[in-house]
């Protein structure tokens, strides 16, 4: 089959989210074609190139969200007209305010807003389709009002109601930059319009390419989400004032529930995401848990090779930034001073950003400060419990080294989505104490320790525990090793979808014919349910009978009666 992968800020690219498990699963499928369409977030990204592609990648199409020059499109009055009523149905959708008491979740729960924001996304789509482009209405001066009647209409949220015009230019500036896939030539025949399945992997802007192409021609959907974009820009939003933050935050929710509405199976990577997207509207039956795949055998020496660790070293590993919470593992660390003398901490890592950078600074003057160098003798050299160390020194050439270098793993975040230092130490066969934030317990089950986050005590007394037990942290890791390479391993996470695959494609209709080498038509290229008009398939109950079925009963009905030979007597006659 063919494969059309929607990327956004990641693969084919060098630098970029999701790049690494998109790759692993492209040279996993080698049996499937793939056509990569991706959405290039930076200048810079662009700049750097892409990473070697397998063969079997047909195509790859780009398209910049950096940047976006006048199309030239000129629209006439009537096209003036479709764009001022699609546009303004859209804003209404953002701004209404949600009914009192109104469900939030399940597909078939969604509110008028949710479908009046899908019926003005595919006008706005078909629009750009007829007149060639929607980047000039979308920055014109009809966009701003219409936004801002909308935000005056009665029932109109709140914070909407308070927006003033440098609001609306923001907002508006918002939605033409995500609304820029709607203009791309991609959906024709010669493009997704020709793939068995889009599958995208993340359900924000990378997903509507996907929308469009159901809308177009009818291509299933199948939406990867390892962290739940519509969460990420929750915790992530800096706008300054409330009606922007307001808007945009209810594009993002609707957008979410138009994807997850239109998706034929949506994978979140955990049940921590699965909850945010059912409460967001995705359907559970079309909802399937896959676990990233990670690979393995760089930590095998560490995981099968004896323990060789510092049986009194913590280990930290990581980006470093405020969310990692290193100023609690600090004040946890200078108890575990207090009832352990020869303990020691290693910090590996790097940090994300500048922001991250100085707050690593910080926790190096609080490390300072809460140890001072110790020397064991009057003739010996300071020394301090805490070192803050990056990959590729001296002491830790790569990661593996990194967890193999302490006998417990400790992670202290307070937000979190899939801890992939978890699995690492996991792989090594490390016992970890964790802080019970995002898919934490989900990933551990039983096999580490975990605390509440913000708790320097109870993250002290965890530590401590296993550092004075290695019988039970040998116990723990080994579990742990047993669990990772059963869930999280590359093979588990391409397995898993290309069953999906099979699965989605089995219940589309066939638009292409499969053609061999020499170009003849390929026998049982296309799965043959695909053949049958209609449902095949219906929704029922568990151990209900199909209606085929049912009809056959009752078509057999007289026959049976007439061969009955009579009818039976009850017991308690009988017995007189």
């Amino acid at each position: 089959m063919r494969i059309g992968l929607l990327t956004e800020g990641g693969y084919p690219y060098v630098s970029g989210d999701a790049r690494l498990w998109c790759d692993r699963l492209v040279r996993g499928l080698r049996q499937h074609e793939f056509d990569v369409y991706a959405l290039c977030r930076t200048e810079r990204q662009e700049a750097d190139g892409w990473i070697p592609l397998p063969p079997h990648v047909g195509r790859v199409r780009t398209a910049p969200l950096w940047t976006s020059q006048d199309d030239g499109v000129a629209y006439g009055r009537r096209a003036r007209r479709r764009f001022t009523e699609a546009y303004g149905e859209l804003a209404a959708a953002l701004c209404a305010a949600p009914e009192p008491g109104a469900p939030q979740g399940g597909s078939e729960k969604v509110g008028p807003e949710a479908d009046r924001f899908g019926s003005a996304l595919y006008a706005l789509a078909e629009l750009a389709r007829d007149e060639g482009g929607l980047a000039r209405a979308l920055r014109s001066e009809a966009a701003v009002r219409a936004l801002e009647g909308a935000c005056r209409a009665p029932g109109a949220l709140r914070a909407a109601r308070a927006a003033g015009v440098p609001d609306l230019l923001e907002v508006a500036a918002h939605v033409e930059r995500a609304l820029r896939p709607l203009s791309l030539d991609w959906y024709g025949d010669d493009g997704l319009g020709s793939v068995d399945l889009c599958h995208a992997t993340s359900g924000a802007a990378a997903a509507l390419p996907g929308l469009l192409a159901g809308h177009f021609a009818g291509i299933p959907l199948l939406v990867t989400e390892y962290g739940v974009r519509l969460r990420s820009h929750y915790l992530g939003t800096t706008y300054e004032t409330r009606p922007v933050r307001a808007l945009l935050a209810s594009f993002q929710r609707l957008l979410a529930a138009e994807v997850y509405r239109r998706a034929a199976c949506v994978t979140p990577g955990n049940a921590h995401a699965r909850r945010w997207q059912e409460r967001c509207g995705a359907d559970r039956a079309k909802v399937r848990t896959v676990y990233p795949g990670m690979e393995a055998s760089r930590f095998t020496e560490v995981g099968e090779a004896a323990d060789r660790a510092d049986p009194n070293t913590l280990v930290w590993v990581g980006r470093v930034e405020p969310a990692k919470d290193l100023v609690c593992l600090l004040h946890a660390f200078a108890e575990i001073r207090k009832a352990e003398p020869k303990a020691r901490l290693r910090v590996v890592g790097t940090a994300a950003d500048a922001e991250g950078a100085e707050y690593l600074g910080q926790c190096r003057t609080l490390a300072a400060q809460l140890f001072p160098d110790e020397a064991e003798g009057v003739h010996a050299v300071g020394d301090n419990p805490v070192s803050f160390e990056e990959i590729g020194g001296p002491e830790v050439p790569d990661l593996a080294e990194a967890y193999a270098a302490g006998a417990v793993v400790v992670l202290s975040s307070v937000v979190e989505g899939f801890p992939i230092s978890l699995v690492e130490a996991m792989f090594c066969g490390r016992a970890t104490v964790s802080t019970d934030v995002g898919a934490v317990v989900e990933v551990i089950g039983g096999t580490g320790l975990v605390v509440p986050p913000r708790n320097p005590r109870a993250l002290a007394e965890a530590c401590l525990a296993l550092l004075r037990d290695p019988a039970r942290r040998e116990r723990l890791g080994a579990a742990a090793r047993a669990r990772a390479l059963e869930l999280f391993t590359v093979e588990q996470n391409v397995a898993a979808f290309h069953g999906i695959y099979l699965e989605i494609v089995s219940h589309a209709p066939v638009r292409r014919v499969v053609l061999d080498d020499t170009g003849e038509p390929l026998p049982f290229g296309a799965p043959a349910e695909a053949h049958l008009p209609g449902r095949w398939t219906e929704p029922r109950l568990p151990g209900a009978r199909p209606r085929w079925a049912c009809a056959q009963d009752a078509a057999w009905a007289p026959v049976r009666a007439a061969m009955r030979p009579h009818a039976a007597v009850p017991a308690a006659e009988g017995a007189r």
